[in-house]
């Protein structure tokens, strides 16, 4: 059971903004020493093969100027793993990735991919870096991902949040059960357990209160929220979020 629970803040989508236009404004950089600065406990970057988001140059002044870690969200390329070898993040997190996509829609499926995936971590962890598979909350996929040695998994919460906004009750309690039912076991197997997509003010507090998830990753929302109040403000605000379910959650366990 984890009592702390780590936020990872997401920067692409500062980068977005600024490709939209071209040129160097807004500075993805900036947003991820501001939100160091707001209690990040690490930033998240993906680097896609059409770089629409963050490109290789951003990658390289992340890591040279952001003091806290950087998690490298990457495809399971011969490219990405040339790139991640070189310049040797803190953590890679594997995610699938399909070119027509506008965001990561979906878990990683590492029971098919088993043999190509285990090159990745073997190779990453050879220098040092903690790899995480992006999975649906399925015990198959938890297997599978312990089997090839990956350290960590980060569950695609992205449909519980979903129903959850929708208002659909009874389908926003089956998935969340399904993700309980995950972290409980993804644990009892020596996996690290993380979360992320689709997290929200809204949606955050039931998984934040997950005794044994220990990172949440936030991109999108809090970047969109930054226009109205400010990243700081949206990630202290997500924080004590995370923070109050958290406490809550111990309090009725301890109880």
């Amino acid at each position: 059971m984890a009592s702390e629970l780590r936020l990872g803040v997401n920067v692409d989508h500062v980068a977005t903004i600024r490709n939209a236009r071209g040129g160097g404004l807004p500075d993805p950089v900036r947003a991820a020493q501001a939100a160091a600065a707001a209690g990040a406990d690490s930033i998240v970057a993906h680097l896609r093969e059409d770089r629409r988001h963050i490109s290789d140059d951003d990658l390289i002044r992340l890591l040279e100027a952001i003091e806290i870690p950087l998690t490298l969200e990457m495809a399971a390329t011969d490219e990405m793993l040339d790139i991640a070898l070189r310049h040797a993040p803190h953590a890679v997190c594997i995610v699938p990735e399909r070119r027509e996509e506008r965001t990561t829609e979906g878990g990683l499926d590492v029971v098919s991919g088993h043999n190509h995936l285990k090159r990745f971590v073997d190779d990453l962890g050879e220098r040092g870096a903690i790899v995480s598979m992006f999975i649906e909350p399925d015990r198959a996929q938890l297997d599978a991902s312990h089997s090839i040695g990956a350290p960590a998994v980060e569950i695609h919460v992205g449909a519980y949040c979903d129903a959850l906004i929708a208002k659909d009750a009874a389908e926003a309690d089956r998935l969340l059960a399904r993700i309980v039912e995950a972290a409980e076991y993804g644990t009892q197997i020596g996996l690290q357990m993380h979360a992320g997509h689709g997290i929200t003010f809204d949606t955050v507090g039931p998984v934040a209160a997950i005794p044994q998830i220990e990172e949440l990753n936030i991109g999108h929302f809090l970047i969109g929220e930054a226009i109205f109040g400010g990243l700081d403000s949206s990630i202290k605000r997500m924080r004590a979020l995370m923070e109050q379910a958290r406490a809550d959650a111990l309090g009725e366990a301890i109880a």
